[in-house]
Parts: structure tokens; sequence; C-alpha cells
């Protein structure tokens, strides 16, 4: 078995063997609660390092490099003896005889097992979503789109060239959350940078950034002011807000909508939700509820079971209204830590507790100083305070010194200069998972 006594400190060979599926912020949470502790952890993620999600817009749009979102697992717990990293893509997991089986064949037996596999980009059956649209969930899909993006910016120069007349230029953002709001003004920024830093012959008035969504206002999550104020801070720099379209099909150099309108576009960058199901091992799909998030108890154990628990973005985590938690990073963290807290509750032989989520706020950023948060009690912050709250937030929970180094020192000179960024078509990355 992968789990032998030699691969653990001897003292802990013989203790209970929490695994755990996903090395994202959920994952983490659930190891960081065991580490250190006389229980032996193994986490199994298909990359070897955890990705700072909220951030992965400002790679896919040159405002940051990979490596300041992303660290290595391995590094963030080199200091827990009782915690192993393997690399690796879970393929099934044997409830009965309580083992994980990897995609190589290998197998790992478990005590307990903790499903943190997040989610992946939700396409609603729409016709060519997911081969021509761009999705934005990972730090491949980041790469990938600004590759896209700055090859798109070249080419277009390269064509009015060629032409004798400047091109037009469509981008459309599919989703009016957090992620496509934040996406759509860090894009009206790129496009204004590489004109004026890069030289790109290029007429901003004839280059469309078109953010749309069936709903009747943005980030309907938080009050209708809130709202109210990103739409017109995203048009105020360009962007146009489009309410109640459908995307009914998309194609490689067009979108689709309910009302026949059919609009020729260089990309279409997803942004409009998210499902669990597609990231799951392909049996504990029977158990999937809302989203395809698994349906636990309310101390974060699957339905039925006695050793296998679900967190994050995975499940469907039960408030006391009946209705589900978001699948949203602070979820994710505190379902991860209470999960722990419960796992060694059941080690210890005591009675387990309902997890609780305690609301702190949700924020998003609308382009530089510019940011909408609401606070607990519905205290809602905007503009210039609301941006540097934002920032400060994201910075605080970057994993590792040197990413929030970096991070600050790029979104400060980036404040003042608006410097020549990470602007690279780097080749590699098309064909990277």
């Amino acid at each position: 078995m992968e789990n032998s006594p030699r691969s653990v400190p001897r003292t802990l060979a013989s203790r209970a063997h929490v695994v755990i599926i996903g090395g994202g912020f959920a994952g983490v949470a659930v190891a960081k609660g065991l580490s250190d502790r006389d229980i032996r952890v193994t986490i199994i993620d298909q990359h070897n390092f955890h990705t700072f999600v909220p951030l992965l817009y400002q790679v896919a749009t040159a405002g940051l490099e990979p490596a300041d979102v992303a660290f290595p697992i391995r590094t963030i717990f080199g200091h827990a003896k009782n915690v192993r990293f393997r690399h690796g893509r879970v393929r099934s997991v044997d409830q009965s005889r309580n083992l994980v089986v990897l995609g190589d064949g290998s197998q790992i037996d478990y005590d307990h097992l903790v499903v943190a596999t997040g989610a992946t980009a939700a396409f609603f059956g729409v016709p060519g979503a997911s081969l021509f649209a761009m999705p934005l969930y990972t730090l491949s899909d980041a790469r990938r789109l600004r590759n896209r993006l700055l090859l798109i910016l070249e080419e277009t120069e390269v064509r009015g060239e060629i032409d004798g007349a400047l091109a037009q230029l469509t981008f459309v953002v599919v989703g009016g959350g957090p992620t496509g709001v934040e996406t759509s003004g860090a894009l009206t920024e790129l496009i204004q940078i590489a004109i004026k830093r890069d030289g790109l012959r290029l007429d901003p008035e004839r280059i469309r950034v078109v953010l749309v969504d069936m709903a009747p206002r943005l980030l309907t999550a938080f009050p209708e002011r809130a709202s109210d104020y990103a739409k017109r801070q995203l048009e105020s720099s360009g962007v146009e807000v489009q309410f109640g379209r459908s995307v009914v099909g998309i194609d490689e150099h067009s979108i689709h909508f309910g009302d026949g309108e059919r609009v020729e576009c260089a990309a279409v960058i997803w942004a409009a939700g998210v499902s669990a199901g597609d990231a799951l091992p392909h049996d504990l799909a029977s158990t999937s509820g809302p989203g395809g998030r698994v349906l636990v108890g309310g101390d974060l154990r699957l339905l039925g079971s006695a050793n296998v628990w679900a967190v994050g973005d995975a499940a469907a985590v039960p408030l006391s209204d009946g209705a589900f938690c978001a699948q949203l990073a602070p979820v994710a963290i505190q379902s991860g830590r209470h999960c722990a807290e419960q796992i060694l509750h059941v080690v210890h032989g005591e009675a387990t507790t309902d997890f609780r989520y305690h609301d702190k706020g949700i924020m998003a950023t609308i382009g530089r100083n510019a940011a909408v948060a609401e606070l607990p009690h519905g205290v809602v912050v905007k503009g210039r305070l609301g941006w540097l709250a934002w920032l400060g937030l994201h910075l605080w929970y970057l994993v590792g010194f040197r990413n929030r180094l970096r991070v600050f020192i790029n979104w400060t000179w980036r404040y003042f200069d608006w410097p020549s960024g990470p602007r690279l078509i780097v080749a590699d990355a098309e064909t990277v998972e």
C-alpha cells in the first residue's frame, strides 16, 4: 500500500490515516487543522501547488505572474512531519474497502477521507461553450487566456497594417458575478496599458469589452446599491454591460444570444458559474446535490457515511434555513477548519458538532481605485476605501511571504506608474494542464 510505515514517522505508522483529495482552500485548511497532531495526513492533488483562485483574473490579464498566485503544497507543510503530499489524479473511491484509487492504478487506504476537489466551469449545455469559450478557474486557464488575449492584440495590429485600416475588436465576458466583473475591468486596463506602454497601434474606440448576464443586475449577492456602483464604474472604464442576455451558442468567432442576435468576437471569456460534479471521483457523483456538490450532514460528513467528509466548493454545506452555503473561499476555509476539528473528535471518541458559517462579508474589485465590499450587518464600502480593503484582505490570505511581498510590490508599482508588466506570450502555456 502507498501508506506503508516506512513513509511516515515510526511513531505515526499505526495512527489514523486521513486522506484529503484536493489542495485548494478547503483541503489546505483541513490539513492545517490536522498538522502536528497524532494522526497521519496525505494530500492528493493533480497539481503540486495551491492556487489563490481569487487572483487568477490578474494572471489572465497580465497583472501578475502565475508564480505570484501559486505556492508548492509540500512547502506549505514542510514543517509538519505528519503531513505528506501525493501528486496524482484520483480515479475512484472504494468506500466499502476504504481505498482511494489513483489514475496510475495505485491505491491509498484511509481511515477518514476528505473530499475537497473544488469545482470546474459549468457550461450549462450551451453548444460550443466548452470548445470555444475560455473559463477562468485554474492556473492553466489563466495562462491560456493571457496568451490568447495578447495574441489577439498582436494579430489585430498586424491585420490593421495589412488592411490599411485599424481593425475592430470585440471581447465578450459571460457572467456578472465577481469573476466577470473583475475580469472585465482588468481587461480594459490591459488594453489601455498595451496601447500606452507597448505602442500597439490600436484604436481604443474600436475595441469593445462587453459583459453579458441573464440577471437584471451585476453582483446579485451584493446589495443593489453596490451593483449599481459596479455598473457605473465598469461603464466609465469603457465596458458595455448588458442584462437579460441568454447565451444559446458559441463558435470560434462569434456568440449567439436567445433573441437571435449573433455578435462576432475575438474571444468569449466564461465566468457564468461552476459545477462540482465534474471534479468529483466518478463513484461519488450519485451522492451529488445542487451544482453537482456532494450532500453532507451538519458535521460535514457525506450523508450515510461515517468516515467520508466533504468541504468547500465540492460540498453542499447546509445552512439553518434549508439553503446551502455559497461556493466562496471563506466557506471553503471555514468548512475545512471545522472538518479537521470533527475528524479529531471522532478519532478521540467524542461527539461531532454542526458547522456554522460566519459571514465576514464579500468583496469584488472593479479596477484601480474601485471596489465594493459588503461587510457584516449590511455595511457596504465602495470606491478607494473598498479597494484598499480588498487589497489588504487578499494579501492577508495569500500563501507565502514571498508571494505577499511580490504582489504588494507589483500592485504598488502598477498603482503609481502603470509599468510594463508580465505581458509575455509563453508558447508552452497552451499545452500546460
